[in-house]
């Protein structure tokens, strides 16, 4: 880093991603965020109630940062962008993530086979529940290849038969979203093709960038962003600090 120079923006994409161990979740959070809370949990008893929180030590800083989230960031994923989107250290752009905010306890039985408990939620620094919600983007971006209308489009926690209720569901049923769940815990059926003259489906505006090659309309607006910053930065921010 010393060699080419000082980290002027950095595109973290946890977009389709998954998941993994807290504890490296919480890392990868701490290495961006100085002080402060990253993530808690909260359960009906005392020993499922935990706090992790950042270090000054090893902190990476004085730069912007973008994070990429859709459908498909989950768990750790959200818990990362919920901390830093907070911290006001990142910005979150894309679209809402999965919704996977609950902590599993494994609880082993006398013959070998063991029980997945849940046990407590996930909560970012300001208090969020992450469960069956996820994390809302401050900056909107589709990747352009969404369904129509009716289509049943990715699929979240809420969407799941039998989830763990998130936030205002408990008393109305409803998802966080607005949206009721069937009750079949399926989605709505795909609609039927628009047939035109010739009975085929209209074929969708293909997405290519350059030798063919489909865009990521969401990655170019995240380095669009961070190339705005900089000019942002040094046209206004330094001159105003110079005078």
């Amino acid at each position: 880093m010393k060699e080419k120079g000082e980290l002027r923006g950095l595109v973290l994409d946890l977009r389709n991603n998954p998941g993994g161990l807290l504890d490296q979740a919480v890392k990868v959070a701490d290495t961006f965020i100085d002080s402060g809370l990253i993530v808690y949990t909260d359960g009906r008893i005392e020993a499922q109630k935990y706090k992790y929180t950042a270090h000054r030590n090893g902190t990476y800083g004085g730069f912007p940062i973008v994070i990429l989230v859709n459908a498909g960031s989950a768990s750790a994923s959200e818990i990362v962008a919920g901390a830093l989107q907070d911290h006001a250290r990142a910005v979150v752009l894309g679209t809402q993530t999965f919704g996977k905010g609950s902590v599993q306890t494994i609880l082993p039985l006398e013959d070998g086979s063991a029980l997945r408990l849940t046990t407590a939620r996930y909560f970012t620094p300001k208090g969020r529940s992450i469960q069956a919600k996820g994390i809302e983007p401050d900056i909107v971006v589709r990747d352009g290849r969404e369904p129509r209308e009716g289509h049943p489009g990715a699929i979240r926690e809420k969407d799941i038969r039998h989830h763990l209720k998130g936030e205002g569901e408990e008393e109305t049923g409803e998802s966080p979203g607005g949206e009721t769940p069937p009750a079949d815990g399926k989605r709505m059926k795909k609609e039927e093709p628009e047939k035109g003259k010739s009975g085929m489906q209209p074929a969708a505006p293909a997405l290519e960038g350059k030798k063919g090659e489909e865009k990521d309309i969401q990655l170019e607006r995240a380095v669009d962003l961070l190339k705005g910053w900089e000019i942002f930065k040094s046209r206004f921010l330094d001159k105003a600090k110079a005078s």
